[in-house]
């Protein structure tokens, strides 16, 4: 019985890093969910191009974050990244919360969060895997609850900022983010001496004030001109595309460097990595087309009340934080003695469930109403399927780059890692396109039906042909990691 709550023996250092990330994340998925719909109901974007912005705005969010990996591995330090991160997206929401709905403050203000979250999001992951040591039968565990943080917080935001937005305004629901973002900085600096032995080199040694006014001036530069790419969007992607680029031809670098298991182990990053663009394409379907699937033909009046259809999505970050001490559990009982799933497994396991999350929406579709409107509980079991799926891949990924990556490429290539979420966003963007209906007559749920269940279904058949070439893969790939 003891070995149940081993999961919960974590040093304390994890337990800063947990709450830091959870206030974090509230003030995010507060943003994420109002986002698409904020861009047409309030701005006037047709949903094609909401999509495509919304698909831009995360392509800054993720690709920056190996820009932020670096300069808190060479440059800030892990520690101060965190907090400057949280800073500069603390200010970005305020932006969002008075910018009286105009686009280029708009734009501004997106283009800020993007390079906060940039600088914020590698870091604390790295910092997580500095305090422990090598071999850490616990490191599963931790960084599944750890993905339980982020949950945590985006199920209390995405249930309550939707209602918040509806009653107060959209200024007072992003208003609500920058809170959640003081709360992390206000957390970090009353628990800080939790983590003072931990860190990056720089970590540990005065930073001239020369390199901060360097720079604190690039921030700002950056946040500038992440704003005009977000207004230029074609630009945005051809952008993306060279960060992608490079950051792989370095990624390419280190393999060649590398020699016997570590260059195995890091050739199985990356192709577990090309899988994970896959997983993240449909990922980033909830707050696009998964989203305004739940707005169109997903019944809001259940038992009485009535539902705010954006806060569906809470339904992700619920069956996570339902399924998260479990899994974590499971593995500490499994792998604590050398057992196990390997982590290639793991990550088909999550594809196969990411297609059953897609394949049961066509489902519901046939036993659809009259009108085209489909019961919650089909939704409800989509997100489930989807919940479990992410938790064995992006869940595990930041897991997956602590166990097979050289301590020294931490930050960079969980920069890396997240780099892949910013290319899926991007080409998630443009899928979701497809199931743009407009907000005029003809977008009645009878019409839309058909038109969203055609795409889940070819989602969900993409998903499953992924999962079982990787299921058939991971017994080579899991010699390549124990040779």
């Amino acid at each position: 019985m003891s070995q149940s709550f081993n999961i919960l023996k974590q040093p304390k250092p994890f337990y800063l890093i947990f709450f830091i990330e959870m206030w974090e994340r509230f003030g995010y998925y507060g943003l994420q969910a109002l986002l698409s719909v904020y861009l047409v109901r309030q701005l006037g974007m047709e949903d094609s191009d909401a999509f495509v912005t919304f698909g831009a705005f995360s392509a800054l969010v993720f690709g920056l974050v190996a820009v932020g990996g670096y300069v808190g591995d060479n440059i800030f330090g892990t520690r101060r990244t965190i907090v400057l991160g949280a800073l500069v997206m603390m200010t970005g929401y305020l932006l969002m919360a008075f910018s009286g709905h105009n686009v280029t403050i708009v734009y501004l203000a997106l283009g800020t969060i993007a390079v906060g979250n940039g600088l914020f999001k590698a870091n604390p992951s790295s910092l997580l895997a500095k305090c422990y040591e090598e071999g850490d039968g616990r490191l599963d565990g931790a960084f599944t609850l750890y993905y339980m943080a982020i949950n945590i917080g985006s199920f209390f935001s995405i249930s309550l900022v939707p209602y918040i937005a509806e009653y107060f305004g959209w200024s007072v629901g992003f208003m609500v983010s920058a809170i959640g973002l003081l709360v992390a900085v206000s957390n970090y600096f009353f628990m800080r001496h939790w983590v003072e032995d931990y860190g990056s080199e720089p970590d540990f040694r005065p930073v001239p004030w020369k390199t901060r006014g360097v720079l604190y001036l690039c921030v700002i530069a950056a946040c500038g001109g992440s704003a005009w790419l977000l207004e230029h969007v074609q630009l945005a992607n051809i952008l993306l595309a060279l960060i992608s680029t490079g950051a792989l031809v370095m990624f390419f670098r280190e393999i060649m460097m590398a020699s016997g298991g570590e260059r195995r182990k890091m050739i199985v990053v990356l192709i577990l990595m090309l899988q994970a663009v896959v997983f993240f394409v449909m990922y980033m379907q909830m707050p696009t087309s998964l989203n305004f699937f739940a707005i169109n033909n997903v019944e809001t009046h259940i038992l009485g009340f009535t539902i705010n259809p954006v806060t569906y999505q809470s339904l992700n970050p619920f069956w996570i934080m339902v399924a998260s001490p479990v899994l974590a559990w499971f593995y500490n009982r499994n792998e604590s003695g050398g057992g196990g799933l390997s982590m290639p497994t793991k990550f088909a396991l999550g594809m196969l469930f990411t297609a059953v999350s897609f394949l049961v929406l066509p489902l519901g579709a046939l036993w659809a109403s009259e009108m085209g409107v489909v019961a919650p509980g089909w939704l409800v079991l989509s997100y489930f399927f989807q919940a479990i799926g992410e938790l064995l891949i992006s869940g595990l990924g930041l897991a997956m780059v602590a166990q097979l990556v050289p301590e020294r490429l931490h930050g960079f290539i969980m920069g890396v890692w997240f780099l892949t979420s910013s290319t899926a966003s991007v080409i998630a963007g443009h899928v979701a396109g497809f199931t743009a209906v407009g907000t005029g007559e003809a977008a009645t749920p009878l019409a839309t039906l058909p038109v969203y269940s055609q795409f889940f279904t070819n989602m969900g058949l993409i998903s499953l042909a992924v999962g079982l070439i990787m299921l058939f893969s991971a017994h080579r790939l899991d010699r390549m990691i124990s040779d």
